[in-house]
This record gives C-alpha cells, structure tokens and sequence, in this order.
C-alpha cells in the first residue's frame, strides 16, 4: 500500500435509529480509530466546567451543583431554534477542538472515523474524504427508536424534522450501509467499503472529496442499497 501523509477521513452519519452506533462498533472491531460526536457532547456536559458554566447561565435551571440536568437541558432546547443555536455556541467549538486533538493523535493510522449524526447539517461532511451513510426502512427505524426510553411517535417525527431525510443524505453518500438485514450484512457491507478505500489514493494533502459526491455515484450507492431492502 502507497504511504500515507495523513490517515483517511471518512464521515460517518445516519438518521436517528439508522444504525450508525452498531456500524461504528464494527469500525472498532477492525481496530480502527472511531470519534463519537455524541459522546464527545456528553463528556463536555460531565467534565468541562466552562461549558457547564456558560450552559447554566444561558440555560437557567438545567445546572445543579455543578452538574447539567440533562433532561432538562434537553426539553429547554426541543422544537427551540433559538436555544438550540445558543446551545450548538457553547459546544461546536469544544467538539471541534476535541475532533482535531482526535485527528492528531490517530494520525498514523491509514483510516481514521468521524461518527457524527448531524454531519451534512453542520457542513463537517467536507472535512472529509469520504462519506458513509447508514439506512434501513422507515418502518425498522421506528421499531429501533420507539423501544428507547421516553420515545413516542410525537418525539420520532419532531426529530426527523430537524434531521436532513434520509433520501438526501444517500443522494450526498460515497458509501450507502444498509443495517436493516442484520449485523452480518452490514459487517460484510463495511469489509466491502475497507477493501475499496484501501485501494484509495494515498492523502497528501487536500481533501479527495469534493461534495455532493454527484448523481453516479448515488445512482450506484442506491443500486446496491436497494439489492438490500425488503
């Protein structure tokens, strides 16, 4: 294999209920190096005292004893624009600090995987070289949804609202992963992806992919994803 300057970028990211955790656990598998966007948040609400700090004051009632209550915080920026942009303030630079830091200390390995749900809707799609999007019939995604937690089918559609649709992020995929036909089909989907970005010129410099990757490439994702479906 040609060296490589830099690892590969490839973005991961899917609806909510696609199976972008399941796939990202595959990745690990591989031993490959995987940053979990969600969980990167999650840490900032635990640890980051600055951030907890701002989030207290431009939140008032959803911080106690120095801690963020995040069910709170949550229903303080549900269906809220405005409270979620305030909110997106306080973490997007951290998370993107964090992803950076994340870049630089895997950057001996050839791929390297930026999980993260709103990857088209906050434009981090081109910082990469690749894109991988997860999928699975509508009807598989509200069964994986509805069993979580405080999940009703008024909260599902609210959240695909603020969601791109699925059909747009597989028209802007490189890579289309089904994960409605069981985690077989979706392990060999991923082998599949590997060998092909093996093959992959070796990163030197500017960034391979120049989004939207273009109709030839949907048009071929989406023939492989239908072969797939049920």
């Amino acid at each position: 294999m040609p060296r490589r300057a830099r690892p590969l970028i490839l973005g991961l990211t899917g609806s909510i209920g696609m199976g972008k955790s399941a796939t990202a656990a595959i990745f690990r598998q591989f031993g490959l190096p995987v940053q979990d966007a969600d969980a990167e948040v999650h840490r900032l609400l635990r640890e980051d005292k600055a951030a907890i700090r701002a989030i207290a004051e431009a939140f008032p009632g959803t911080v106690e004893d120095g801690r963020v209550l995040r069910p709170k915080l949550g229903a303080a920026v549900f269906n809220n624009p405005p409270a979620l942009r305030r909110l997106e303030a306080i973490l997007h630079p951290r998370v993107s600090a964090a992803r950076s830091l994340f870049l630089k200390r895997n950057a001996r390995h050839w791929l390297v995987v930026l999980d993260i749900p709103l990857l088209f809707e906050t434009g981090i799609d081109k910082q990469c070289d690749r894109v991988m999007v997860v999928t699975a019939p509508t009807q598989v995604q509200a069964a994986r949804v509805l069993r979580r937690p405080g999940m009703t089918p008024a909260r599902l559609q609210a959240i695909r609202v603020q969601q791109w649709p699925d059909l747009a992020k597989r028209r802007q995929a490189d890579y289309i992963i089904p994960t409605g036909l069981g985690r077989a089909v979706t392990r060999r989907e991923v082998m599949q992806v590997l060998r092909a970005l093996r093959r992959a010129p070796p990163p030197v410099g500017p960034l391979l992919r120049s989004p939207p990757a273009g109709r030839r490439a949907y048009a071929r994702n989406l023939s492989r994803y239908r072969n797939h479906r049920l």
